[in-house]
């Protein structure tokens, strides 16, 4: 393996781990309260909404349903209008982030439906609101939960970022297109699968170590 492919593999994994860091931080800026309002709005929950719960998981299932490729194809004109360019680096960040947002929403959905019923019931016996339980009885019953779900959501966004390659995206999945594939390199396409597996399996252990020291905090 030349020098030159070392330097663009280091090159990928410094844009992969920027695309999966950006992506994971604007997938839950949105989908955190997207999953809270999944959460709060469902039936026999702190505020019931039948329209809004309906309308909102709809939106959510309609978007987790698309695949990946194809939700990157679908969004070039937005990537475009938005960073002003659809391929590169950037441009990635942009469908990864619209790709994982109903993901987390699902996911803390599912976390803050871990907490048990007794916590809430035990807010509401000493006069709590209905935001004041979400804010300090829910959520911070649901880290443990939460930061388990958010591991594998990064993981996902991280082998999601590997299919930005295909339309031009940075990062590993990038090199292993244009040299283990389209090149025939195949030392190059097992070194870049390789540190996606490394990288998997390091973010889904440190969040299952986070996980399990917020469960004895």
């Amino acid at each position: 393996m030349t020098d030159f492919i070392r330097e663009t593999i280091t090159r990928g994994i410094w844009e992969t781990l920027q695309m999966t860091f950006f992506s994971s931080v604007f997938a839950y800026l949105f989908g955190l309260p997207l999953g809270v309002l999944l959460y709060v709005t469902a039936k026999g929950h702190l505020f019931e909404n039948r329209i809004v719960y309906a309308v909102v998981g709809a939106l959510v299932n309609i978007f987790r349903s698309i695949p990946f490729l194809i939700l990157l194809v679908l969004f070039i004109p937005v990537t475009r209008f938005l960073v002003g360019t659809s391929i590169g680096t950037t441009a990635s960040i942009v469908p990864l982030t619209i790709g994982a947002i109903p993901i987390v929403a699902r996911m803390v959905e599912s976390s803050l439906n871990e907490v048990p019923a007794g916590i809430i019931e035990a807010a509401n016996s000493m006069g709590a609101g209905p935001l004041f339980i979400v804010m300090h009885f829910i959520l911070p019953e649901a880290v443990p939960s939460l930061l388990l779900g958010g591991a594998i959501n990064v993981a996902t966004i991280l082998g999601y970022s590997a299919m930005a390659g295909v339309i031009g995206g940075g990062g590993l999945g990038a090199i292993a297109l244009q040299y283990g594939y389209y090149r025939y390199q195949k030392d190059v396409l097992w070194v870049t699968v390789s540190m996606l597996v490394i990288m998997v399996m390091l973010i889904q252990e440190l969040g299952g170590l986070w996980s399990k020291r917020a469960r004895k905090a």
